[in-house]
């Protein structure tokens, strides 16, 4: 069975050195199993034991994923020295090393983000081979009409924007909603991809939402600026992309 210390493991997830850890776990901020933990040395089996900090859950396990409801104004980077990032969110016993978002939603952008340290996941999620989709509801300064929606469906050519190239766009999904609103399903994820191919119709996303990325779904419960473990269900579920190869 796999054992750490209990300093070892805290200092492992972010939470300070070995020092550090042994004075959390000295003024009683550290509890086992739901009784306060008794000493740095202490050994945890990270497939049995809990481990909680100041009423926070610490991951044992050495993969994490978290899905983030981003809110808007927040950068999706790792770290910045000016800006406030996805990972200033996340509770302090769940950060942790090598941390970082799987995919990016730029600061005006709002929803779904996925955060975890599984680099060969995260790969998988979002190389172009794989087509995995992600879906978005935009709100727009006229509503989408079933011209757009072919336009979409035929794949779209982006001039050059900000320093970045012409680009040729996959066919994409894209289903009017009510009250100028559309729901557009990608499986690619191009520079401000969404805007660009609205703005090539002569419209404007004034709001963008990611709602899906492959199998995950933000549910309407988790609110802008709060995040969750993902279920062993929905870590299977994204971990079939790199055996099936995507889905759309």
């Amino acid at each position: 069975m796999p054992v750490r210390r209990l300093d070892q493991l805290l200092a492992a997830r972010g939470c300070g050195s070995r020092k550090d850890a042994a004075a959390l776990i000295k003024a009683g901020a550290v509890r086992v199993n739901g009784n306060a933990a008794h000493g740095g040395d202490q050994k945890i089996d990270t497939e049995k034991d809990s481990v909680t900090l100041r009423g926070e859950p610490v991951a044992l396990e050495d993969y994490v994923y978290y899905l983030l409801h981003k809110p808007l104004g927040v950068i999706s980077a790792s770290r910045d020295p000016k800006a406030a990032t996805v990972l200033d969110l996340l509770p302090e016993p769940w950060r942790r090393r090598g941390l970082f978002p799987a995919g990016r939603l730029d600061k005006e952008s709002t929803g779904l983000l996925l955060l975890t340290n599984d680099g060969a996941l995260a790969h998988a999620l979002l190389s172009p081979r794989r087509h995995v989709a992600k879906t978005y509801v935009a709100t727009l300064a006229a509503a989408a009409t079933p011209a757009d929606a072919a336009a979409f469906a035929a794949g779209m050519h982006l001039p050059p924007a900000d320093g970045h190239p012409p680009e040729d766009c996959q066919p994409a999904k894209l289903i009017p909603l009510p009250g100028n609103r559309a729901e557009v399903t990608l499986r690619e994820g191009k520079y401000h991809q969404i805007r660009r191919m609205f703005a090539q119709r002569g419209n404007e996303v004034l709001a963008l939402h990611r709602t899906a990325m492959g199998s995950l779904r933000l549910e309407d419960e988790l609110q802008p600026g709060q995040c969750r473990p993902l279920t062993a269900a929905e870590v299977a579920g994204l971990k079939g992309v790199q055996a099936a190869g995507g889905m759309f």
